[in-house]
């Protein structure tokens, strides 16, 4: 009896383990992963102090709070087949940034961050229903900018190109105001 109760242990030890290495892993594989060590569990015979098993741990969607990414439709690497985020939503996600700033402590994430936003923002006025044409400035100084970043959306060139970053979030900002139609 004892010898089955340490192998339930030590299972659920390797299940937990790996369902925190991964979290981020693909929701089926975590799901065959709960099944098998489901079924493993119940063919060792678990007493009635055993450990739960993997089915009763929280799923992807219950692990806990979101990430900003994450959370964010088109400025995120989104599901395939998911539409993309509406343009009043990346607007509002962009104008979220004007009263950040590059303090010492923050300025990655909000260079990174503002970055998403326009490419957020970007995507929305491509797929929007008016068709990009609609929003030609905007998605002309997002390509500007795209250019002068090279590609290279790391931390050392954000900051390099700061200035034109946001420049070109307060330009982006400027004419979504004059055109409210669009975000309403």
């Amino acid at each position: 009896m004892f010898g089955s109760t340490v192998r339930g242990a030590a299972l659920a030890v390797v299940v937990l383990a790996g369902f925190a290495v991964s979290c981020d892993g693909d929701p089926a594989t975590l799901s065959a992963a709960s099944s098998a060590s489901s079924a493993s569990s119940a063919s060792s015979a678990p007493s009635a102090g055993s450990t739960p098993s993997a089915s009763s741990l929280p799923g992807p969607s219950e692990a806990g709070p979101a990430t900003p990414s994450a959370a964010r439709g088109a400025s995120s690497s989104a599901l395939p087949g998911t539409p993309p985020e509406k343009v009043r939503d990346a607007f509002a996600g962009l104008q979220a940034t004007l009263d950040g700033s590059c303090t010492p402590a923050e300025c990655s994430y909000f260079l990174g961050r503002v970055h998403d936003e326009l490419h957020g923002l970007d995507a929305a006025m491509k797929a929007d229903p008016k068709g990009p044409g609609h929003f030609p400035e905007p998605i002309a100084l997002i390509a500007k900018l795209d250019a002068e970043l090279g590609g290279d959306r790391s931390f050392k060139n954000l900051k390099e190109h700061q200035t034109l970053l946001i420049g070109t979030r307060d330009k982006i900002n400027t004419w979504m105001q004059g055109h409210p139609d669009d975000y309403r």
